[in-house]
């Protein structure tokens, strides 16, 4: 049965955008000096490792030198006071919910600061660059890569990710684009299930439509403001 306090958060690369990291489907963000099948595929890893690891550790550099911003604050304030349960699924691999303060989070699309040994599926915390042919602590291995969801594999935790759904009393959307599946139809699966569904958004995504409620501007001014308007409530 649903939990009427009950609170599930999608998020996606435009929360961390005001944060100052590109992202990757916007027309100057990362995409646009790489093709996709050259950096985010299982194929590319076999066929170039060291671009596709080069690739990521740029990433890791670029995101040691930025800090959250006021929506990735907010919603840690949000699971610090609210009364229920506030679960954060995110499309992003940066740590920016966390360094916010935020606890019960799942990267569905992995992390950064992860590596995955391909050997033995064990996942190591990571800082710095990971190059090809890195031991595995766990297994010894060299067989470490990107602890990143390529296009074509499976989301992590989709099955913790649906039962939040279908418990919840409320599903919100903040700065995603709507056209990446699976995470693209969970306001359907949401709507289906009766839970209420919010987006916040820059603009109008491609799901829009499917919403009780949107609204749009910057993450940075609309998350604190939907908090606040939670936190009101008796």
């Amino acid at each position: 049965m649903p939990d009427s306090r009950a609170i599930v958060i999608l998020t996606g690369a435009g929360i961390s955008a005001e944060s100052g990291l590109e992202t990757f489907r916007s027309a100057d963000g990362l995409w646009a000096n790489h093709r996709i099948e050259d950096v985010c595929t299982p194929e590319a890893l076999a066929r170039d490792a060291a671009l596709v690891h080069r690739f990521y550790d740029l990433r890791r550099e670029a995101l040691a030198t930025v800090v959250p911003n006021a929506a990735h604050d907010a919603l840690a304030r949000l699971e610090r006071a609210w009364a229920g349960d506030v679960l954060i699924v995110t499309q992003n691999v940066d740590d920016l919910h966390e360094r916010a303060g935020s606890r019960t989070i799942i990267h569905m699309h992995g992390e950064l600061n992860s590596a995955l040994c391909a050997a033995c599926d064990r996942r190591e915390p990571w800082s710095g660059s990971l190059p090809p042919g890195a031991v595995c602590p766990s297994c010894g291995a060299p067989r470490l890569r990107p602890d990143i969801v390529f296009f074509g594999e499976i989301p992590y935790q989709m099955e913790r990710i649906e039962e939040a759904l279908a418990g919840a009393s409320l599903f919100a959307s903040i700065g995603t684009s709507g056209a990446v599946y699976p995470a693209a139809g969970f306001v359907r699966m949401a709507r289906s299930m009766g839970v209420e569904t919010l987006e916040l958004n820059l603009e109008p995504s491609a799901g829009s439509g499917w919403f009780d409620d949107c609204r749009h501007g910057p993450a940075s001014l609309l998350v604190p403001r939907w908090v606040d308007e939670l936190l009101a409530q008796p």
